[in-house]
């Protein structure tokens, strides 16, 4: 497995893979790699002829009250868990390298970046689709494997790669959840043991409302009620938002 820092040097070594017919599964990623990437890797291992696992922790998708300086970085783990996985090549470029001086071109995805994650986090969705952009046009994968856990992220990158008639087919792979159901995050590391103990009232919600419409239930509202009482009643927890929205649009149903 190679460590590529360049992106003149990745191009090449795509380039290389193209010539031979090689098909290429990209999963992109910011590091402090779990369960649920190596599941990404997995899949573009199964699918793809060569594997590429970006490890960039992109700067432009953090507001700036966010934990872009405390996010968890470990290259060396990080290379160690993807090799194990089949990975041909991590690619882990600077922020220099990907954002060079007097950089200004953006991509701005209007409507399904407006709710949810969006609303709560300005900016951020500018952030993904112009690094995934770029990675796409780095790497120029056949394939992207992206975690079904970040759904509005998902549902942006999907849009994009339409909307822009990118060369690419997006997958959207199962959520990896703790044998407790807390879904796996690199950002878990930053909880304390009580924290980590209320962190379940998400997973109980979410299956507390499954429950509701598995039996039937088809008022949104009722469900979304359900929903906040389990979290409210967590004192450590904080509700930013709670919604059931169409996969697509992104909107409310």
């Amino acid at each position: 497995m190679e460590i590529i820092t360049t992106v003149a040097e990745m191009k090449a070594r795509v380039a290389a893979w193209k010539a031979e017919g090689l098909t290429i599964g990209l999963t992109p990623t910011m590091g402090a790699l779990h369960e649920g990437h190596m599941s990404l890797m997995e899949a573009a291992r199964s699918a793809c002829d060569r594997v590429v696992t970006s490890v960039f922790v992109n700067p432009l998708q953090f507001g700036p009250d966010e934990d872009y300086d405390n996010y968890p970085r470990d290259l060396e783990r990080d290379a160690g868990i993807a090799e194990s996985k089949g990975v041909d090549v991590v690619f882990h470029p600077n922020v220099e390298e990907m954002y060079p001086e007097n950089y200004n071109t953006y991509v701005v995805m209007e409507t399904l970046t407006d709710t949810l994650c969006g609303a709560s986090r300005p900016g951020h969705f500018r952030g993904v689709c112009t690094v995934v952009n770029k990675l796409f046009n780095i790497v120029q994968p056949d394939k992207a494997f992206f975690g079904q856990k970040d759904a509005q992220q998902l549902a942006v990158i999907r849009r994009m790669v339409r909307d822009l008639n990118m060369n690419v087919q997006v997958v959207g792979c199962p959520i990896v959840r703790e044998e407790d159901g807390l879904a796996k995050s690199s950002r878990n590391t930053y909880l304390s043991a009580e924290e980590r103990t209320a962190a379940l009232v998400l997973s109980r919600a979410v299956a507390e409302g499954q429950r509701l419409m598995e039996a039937g239930e088809r008022s949104a509202a009722t469900v979304l009620d359900a929903m906040k009482q389990l979290i409210e009643a967590e004192p450590l927890a904080r509700i930013d938002y709670v919604e059931m929205v169409s996969w697509d649009g992104i909107k409310p149903v």
